[in-house]
């Protein structure tokens, strides 16, 4: 198939195109079904747009990366996992410049989104250690790969007993939005579980597409493969990320918008891991460029500063959105040059 998009550019560029609105539109799609899954199961929206949501969301990503990392690009398929993130977590910045009531960070402040934050820093730094620390290796996997899967499911653990048996409270104020003030979809309980499942499909096959031709494109252009994955194929596969985000945001799903993006963050690095089991040749952590370890180091000073929103939790700011809005901005602007440089 890469042959046929090397040989023929505009196949190349005509496929992503279409696996681009494919992602688009079943991102709309999906945001109401699972707003709806979340409050109709008694999950939660949080905790579905961290687990669910999330996990369905980065499916393209996770294919573009481990179909990648299999063929032998080991730095598409890292720099489309961290270039993600970095994408995702700008979304946020971009959504809180639409809510006009507030900061995002105050109104959408929960407990369960500061732990997720706070997991998403400690899968980002155990990622770190395995693309900065010795090359060890077990049957050509790094350990990190199997330490950030348990580390993630203890996470998740921490998140779901935060839910069920909360020590701490956000104080509410007038421009809080609790998603018991949010309607409740009607419908089938089984209806919404079967078109969830057709959207995540569709987004799934859309994510191999844009594995394929992010490979073609780089083969056709000369740009690096951390140029393609940071600047394209994570961009596109992110795409229902941006969709769920701004979407939510107007529906007024706030909490599960935050959760979103979070959640499918703490995920994302585990595509790391996922491309490391794919790829063949040794450990995926050190068969990398020094530009992806520092798009990683990027990643973790963004959800830092996040973070640090969510528990300040300022109203307003310049443009409606407050001095952490303008960091994250700045630091994404920043891995974008050094990235292209």
């Amino acid at each position: 198939m890469i042959d046929l998009f090397v040989g023929w550019p505009a196949a190349t560029y005509i496929s992503f195109a279409t696996c681009t609105i494919i992602i688009l539109f079943a991102g709309v799609r999906i945001t109401r079904l699972a707003d709806a899954l979340g409050k109709r199961t008694g999950i939660g929206s949080a905790l579905f747009g961290a687990v669910l949501l999330g996990g369905t969301t980065s499916l393209p990503g996770i294919i573009t990366s481990v179909s990648t990392a299999w063929q032998g690009y080991a730095d598409l398929a890292v720099s489309n996992a961290v270039g993600g993130i970095a994408a995702q977590t700008t979304f946020l910045i971009f959504a809180d410049m639409i809510y006009r009531r507030a900061n995002l960070e105050h109104a959408a402040a929960s407990l369960e989104n500061l732990v997720q934050c706070t997991l998403l820093i400690a899968l980002l730094s155990i990622a770190l250690v395995g693309l900065t620390g010795p090359e060890v290796t077990i049957f050509a996997i790094h350990p990190v790969s199997i330490i950030l899967l348990l580390a993630y499911g203890f996470g998740l653990r921490l998140i779901s007993d935060t839910q069920h048996q909360p020590l701490w409270f956000a104080s509410k104020t007038k421009e809080t939005k609790p998603e018991s003030e949010i309607s409740i979809p009607e419908g089938k309980l089984s209806t919404l579980w079967w078109k969830f499942s057709g959207y995540t499909v569709a987004i799934a096959f859309a994510g191999y597409g844009i594995g394929e031709t992010g490979i073609a494109n780089a083969n056709i252009t000369g740009l690096s493969e951390t140029v393609v994955g940071t600047l394209f194929t994570s961009v596109a596969t992110s795409l229902p990320e941006l969709v769920t985000v701004l979407f939510a945001v107007r529906m007024g799903a706030l909490t599960l918008a935050v959760g979103d993006i979070i959640g499918g963050n703490s995920f994302d690095v585990l595509f790391l891991a996922f491309s490391d089991f794919a790829y063949q040749d040794s450990s995926i952590y050190h068969a990398t460029t020094q530009d992806t370890a520092f798009i990683l180091t990027i990643n973790l000073l963004m959800s830092t500063v996040l973070l640090l929103g969510l528990l300040r939790r300022k109203r307003n700011g310049i443009g409606n959105i407050g001095f952490e809005g303008f960091m994250v901005l700045i630091l994404y602007a920043l891995a974008v040059v050094v990235v292209t440089s």
